[in-house]
Order: structure tokens, then sequence, then C-alpha cells
């Protein structure tokens, strides 16, 4: 009895061994020096120092005195920092026909209705999208996807006719309504839409629940990254539109269009240019980095690389 029991623990004892000695395949584990660590923080940080340069020099730019902005090479820093170049700004949209303010207004309106239309009609388009079934529903999926492959520029006379034919020319609803059909934002949603499990929809049908309140209350949050994502990428988009071929009327048009007409007067309003350059970018720049970590998660639910 012993002398078995002795050797069924010697087996025993060689399998564990032999599992030890026998690596599984497909599952080799990385191992890196701090040499390696150390060029790929070196590598990362250039290529991050070579992505902020653009967004730096524009900073810089606003704070440079004239004779400093026309310097060759051009200066990173400014030299002699200045407000000169706010201070004409300022003076220039203090002389304007229409104030400020309207210009300002007109640019809120558009933002806040295209962006707040579009989330919610383009979430009400993916739902189905998503998580029904019918007829033509892979053939539409795949009509949104070739559809992110072409400019604005393509759709810009499609939009503008039936715009046009709706009688909305020269209204801030001609921006707004083409807004509402932000193809991206829609894809976003929809393969965000596709994470979430069938089942836990079922179960609120199963508890009575319609599909308008499945949608209220159960998709929308559960898709939160993905329409915070939409409202970030959109509104970029619209705060730097300036009406283009829609709008015409100077007291309807947005504020990029007031501060361009400002800083086209020539070499002398450079300064003023880069100025105005600063202020566009605040307002997005400040909402993306509040919102930044919703984006990364909605692009890697998404498979956009």
């Amino acid at each position: 009895m012993h002398t078995n029991q002795n050797s069924e623990v010697s087996k025993l004892k060689l399998e564990k061994v032999k599992r030890k000695r026998i690596k599984p395949k497909g599952k080799k584990r990385l191992s890196r020096s701090w040499q390696g660590d150390f060029f790929i923080g070196i590598l990362l940080i250039g290529f991050g120092l070579f992505s902020a340069y653009p967004l730096v020099f524009t900073i810089a730019n606003a704070f440079k005195p004239l004779d400093e902005i026309f310097l060759f090479p051009p200066q990173l820093f400014p030299r002699n920092f200045t407000f000169e170049n706010f201070t004409d700004l300022f003076n220039l949209i203090g002389n304007t026909r229409i104030p400020i303010s309207r210009y300002f207004y007109n640019t809120i309106f558009i933002t806040v209705f295209g962006v707040a239309g579009h989330v919610l009609f383009g979430a009400l388009a993916a739902y189905p999208l998503a998580k029904q079934k019918f007829p033509g529903k892979a053939f539409i999926n795949q009509l949104i996807v070739y559809s992110l492959m072409f400019s604005g520029l393509v759709t810009m006379v499609p939009n503008y006719l039936v715009i046009s034919w709706l009688g909305l020319i020269d209204t801030p609803f001609s921006i707004i309504i083409t807004s509402w059909g932000f193809t991206l934002g829609l894809f976003l949603m929809r393969q965000f839409m596709v994470t979430i499990p069938t089942e836990l929809l079922e179960a609120a049908r199963m508890d009575g629940a319609g599909e308008y309140r499945i949608f209220f209350k159960v998709v929308m949050p559960l898709v939160k990254p993905a329409w915070l994502t939409v409202i970030i990428l959109l509104f970029q988009q619209l705060w730097s539109t300036d009406g283009g071929a829609f709008i015409f009327t100077e007291n309807l048009k947005p504020l990029s269009f007031a501060l361009q007409q400002i800083v086209a007067g020539g070499i002398a309003r450079t300064g003023a240019s880069a100025a105005v350059a600063l202020l566009m970018l605040i307002v997005p720049i400040t909402v993306f980095i509040i919102s930044q970590t919703k984006i990364i998660d909605t692009m890697a639910h998404s498979g956009i690389k």
C-alpha cells in the first residue's frame, strides 16, 4: 500500500513539473528592459511635442507684436509679450455696424439647436439600425459607412436644393437642419448601441416597458459616451461655421463670419487675425479637454483606429 501511494505521489509530482516546463502556446510574455521603456517614452514625448506645436504656436502668436509675427525664421515664444492684438480686435469689433453680441447669439443658437437635434434624431435612427430587424437594414448600414468617405463639399449642392425647397434659405435653420444629417455621429451611436446586450432590452420588454421608454431609460444612459462624443465633434463644426451659401443677411451671420470680415483688411490686421484664431480655438478645445475620455471610449467601442 505504501509503495503504491508513493508511486502515485511521485507521478503527480512529475506531472506538475512537466506542466511547469511546458509553456502554453500563444501566451508568451514580452519582457522589455528599462532601456526599451526609456526609448519608447522619449519617442512618445517627441510625437506629443510635434503634435502640440501648432497649438502652442497659435497661442504664442496671439501675444506677439506685429514685427515678431513676421519674423523669419519664426520664433515659437514671444520676446515682447503684449495684448495689443486683442486691443486692436476689440476696437475693430466696436466699429462694426451690427453689435458683436448679435453674432454671438446667432452662433450659440445654431450650435445648441444643431447639436441637440442631431443627438436626438441621430440616436433615434441609430437604435433600430443597431437593435431591430427590418428589410434593408444591412444596405442602410453600408450606405452610412460609404457616406463617411465623401467630403461635405460633395453634399453641398443636394443640401442647398433641399433647403431651398423647404424655404429655409437665409435662416439659421438652413445650417441647423443640415447638421442633423451628421453621418459620423449616427455611425458612432449605432456602433456603440450594438454593444448593448440584447438580453437587457428583452428584460425591459418583459417588465412592460415600451420601445420609447427602453430607448430613453435604458439605451441612452448606456451610450452616454457616444452622444457626448457626437456633441463635441458637431459642436466644433458648428461653432466655426460662417453661414456658407445658406445665410446672406448680415444680422443672421454667425460669429465666425464677423471675425473673418474683421481680419480681412490686409497685413495691418495680422495681429488681430492671430487673436481671432486663439479666440475661436478656446471654446472647442476646452470642451474637448473636459470630455476627452468619453471620446477615447467611444472610438474604442466603435472600431475606429
